[in-house]
């Protein structure tokens, strides 16, 4: 079903070229180069490994990585995220949110209007509430709606009055969205998030794929609230979470 959704969504935005062919990283995805406008978002490679319980995340680009951010608006309303995100077939219950709750996918986020990070100061100035600019770690679970246009996809909402369950570390949004401050490694063209899990064996079960993405606020800052507008550039092509972990 994940997949089904996936592919639905890709199809459904325009202008993206398919990914694919011969490349020189070993394992996992291979991509070509040139299928985005900007080289910080140009996937050619997507891998994710174990070693003991830590799953790494690893995603490379013909560009430098994390060198394109958001520019500032002042404001929540409307205001944008860029993303490096891995989309899995892992079970949304495996990280804390209810079992089935939709795609659940690993993400690292820039987005200088807003702090989605209360727990952390990543910029070490003694405010948790400023650094929403460099660049961080969230698990979200994502869905298709409509009001976000034809075919795309939204962080899922929480309905008001609604009671799901949510991971510890959840940062009070009304969104199904995780902030367990695992920190970006961001080093030339290559963006690396090292996760551990209690189950690895269901992660290295899973499949998984690499997308680049700007999200957007709501200006009504309602639901939904975080929608999908941009998909940059997509590690398989189509969305098909060809990626297997350790191969």
């Amino acid at each position: 079903m994940q997949r089904i959704i996936l592919a639905a969504v890709l199809t459904a935005l325009p202008g993206l070229a398919l990914a694919g062919g011969a490349h020189d990283h070993s394992g996992g995805i291979a991509s070509d180069a040139g299928n985005a406008k900007l080289a910080p978002f140009d996937i050619v490679h997507t891998r994710i490994t174990t070693e003991g319980n830590v799953a790494t995340f690893h995603m490379a680009v013909s560009g430098a990585a994390g060198e394109a951010r958001p520019t500032p608006t002042g404001a929540l309303a409307g205001s944008e995220v860029f993303a490096y995100v891995w989309p899995t077939s892992l079970d949304s219950g495996t990280v804390g949110f209810d079992a089935g709750a939709g795609i659940l996918a690993l993400a690292a986020t820039s987005h200088p209007d807003f702090d989605d990070t209360p727990l952390f100061d990543e910029n070490g100035d003694g405010d948790r509430g400023n650094d929403g600019d460099l660049w961080h770690s969230h698990w979200v679970v994502l869905g298709p709606d409509e009001a976000c246009g034809q075919g795309a996809l939204k962080v899922i909402d929480i309905p008001e009055g609604a009671t799901p369950r949510l991971p510890a570390t959840w940062p009070g949004l009304p969104l199904l969205i995780d902030s367990p401050g695992w920190q970006p490694g961001l080093s030339a063209e290559t963006v690396e998030i090292a996760v551990p899990f209690a189950d690895i064996g269901a992660v290295e079960a899973m499949g998984f794929d690499g997308v680049t993405a700007g999200l957007r606020v709501n200006a009504d800052v309602h639901a939904p609230l975080l929608c999908v507008t941009d998909v940059f550039d997509v590690a398989s092509g189509d969305l098909s979470l060809p990626g297997g972990v350790n191969h």
